[in-house]
């Protein structure tokens, strides 16, 4: 192919990440500098991870404006903010499946057939592995990949693309300093939490509020509650816009909701208003007013910006007020680390989410006196743009 482009290895992140999110945040495409950088940036799917700081991300966007592989465009609705769309599949002439295979390429190095089919699940379907590796050929013969020798060890051979050195062929870049969700005091984190929900109550709501409709594990595991709750008392802590609380409500729970977010609160009353749905802080949480105790307690995913040094504390905060035999239900993010984002849901936040290993939950249910403490470990969902597996555990009090 004449006239391939020369990339160096910001141009490849740069333009391989707008490749990624023009296909799944189609709504959020063409991105902002700032929802660029933080595309870049991403400590999942991405090989080596970065840290640019947007003057870096804007020097690398008019370099490629330059030469005719991006244009810099200004945001059609609300405030005139400048966005970037990348022209590179159009200058290459890309099919589908070339552009899913490119893009990924292009973010993560090279890779097997194997692992590029895997790896493009969210961008193009691919039937099986013999598929991949026809795209590849004629992918080949255009010029723009290249298959490469197998390394010892290796059971296939790996494939690079051909728009410049690629990213992991260049020196590692120095690993991203671990961030400490409490460096500024647990009060500034709290603040900073509250402030960030509440900034997008309104978009989170109308995104999430049916999102049980695509998840029947979740929908399992919340019948299973309801029904050991046999229309004894539930309280779902951190409830936000209501829809986990009305679902329990529909499957014949007394159920509750509680949030720290007054904007979340405001919006579950709006969508469900025979609910019952209260501004709170889970780590104060009283029993009923109906009951000597919560048949269940649900924090589903409200315990995702608590350092590992915090849990204890909240799990026993949501023990004491369960009733005998009741059940205390987790959601989380599985893993280690933590994943910052400075945009959500298109609103500008400083967003901490603390991914928790499974051992450590479990032996925090058991140190609280749980009994029968049983765990669920899932894959992400591609479809949902998932990039985390999601641990689900359930304890029961005693008596």
């Amino acid at each position: 192919m004449a006239d391939l482009p020369e990339l160096d290895a910001e141009e490849q992140r740069v333009l391989g990440s707008l490749l990624e999110k023009q296909l799944t945040v189609p709504d959020s495409y063409p991105l902002t500098l700032n929802s660029l950088r933080t595309a870049c940036n991403q400590s999942s799917s991405r090989d080596p991870v970065v840290d640019y700081d947007e003057h870096t991300v804007e020097q690398v966007g008019r370099r490629l404006k330059d030469r005719g592989l991006l244009r810099i465009v200004w945001s059609a609705t609300g405030r005139r903010t400048l966005k970037y769309h990348q022209t590179l599949d159009e200058v290459l002439g890309l099919a589908d499946d070339e552009r899913a295979l490119l893009t990924v390429l292009l973010l993560r190095g090279a890779q097997a057939p194997g692992e590029l089919r895997t790896r493009t699940e969210r961008l193009h379907h691919f039937a099986d592995r013999t598929d991949v590796e026809e795209t590849l050929a004629r992918m080949a013969d255009r010029g723009l990949v290249r298959e490469l020798p197998r390394r010892g060890g290796d059971r296939d051979n790996r494939w690079a693309h051909l728009l410049g050195g690629a990213p992991a062929d260049a020196a590692p870049a120095p690993p991203a300093p671990a961030v400490d969700v409490l460096a500024e005091g647990a009060d500034a984190r709290d603040a900073r939490v509250l402030s960030a929900y509440d900034a997008v109550a309104g978009r989170y709501a109308e995104t999430l509020f049916n999102e049980l409709t695509g998840l029947p594990f979740e929908s399992w595991l919340l019948d299973r509650v309801a029904a050991h709750a046999a229309g004894g008392a539930v309280v779902e802590v951190g409830c936000g816009p209501g829809h986990v609380t009305a679902y329990l409500a529909d499957a014949g729970a007394d159920a509750t909701g509680l949030d720290l977010s007054p904007e979340m609160i405001a919006e579950a009353r709006r969508r469900f208003p025979d609910g019952s749905y209260e501004v709170g802080d889970l780590r104060r949480l009283m029993r009923p007013t109906t009951a000597p105790g919560w048949s269940a307690v649900l924090a589903w995913y409200s315990l995702i910006h608590l350092a590992p040094a915090e849990l204890p504390e909240a799990v026993e905060a949501l023990v004491r007020p369960l009733a005998p035999g009741g059940w205390l239900v987790l959601a989380l993010h599985a893993g280690t680390g933590v994943r910052h984002v400075e945009e959500w849901f298109e609103q500008p936040v400083a967003l901490d989410f603390v991914l928790h290993r499974p051992d450590q939950v479990v032996s925090v249910l058991n140190a609280a006196g749980l009994t029968d403490v049983e765990w669920y470990l899932r894959g992400p969902h591609a479809q949902r743009q998932e990039t985390t597996e999601r641990l689900y555990v359930v304890g029961r009090a005693g008596g």
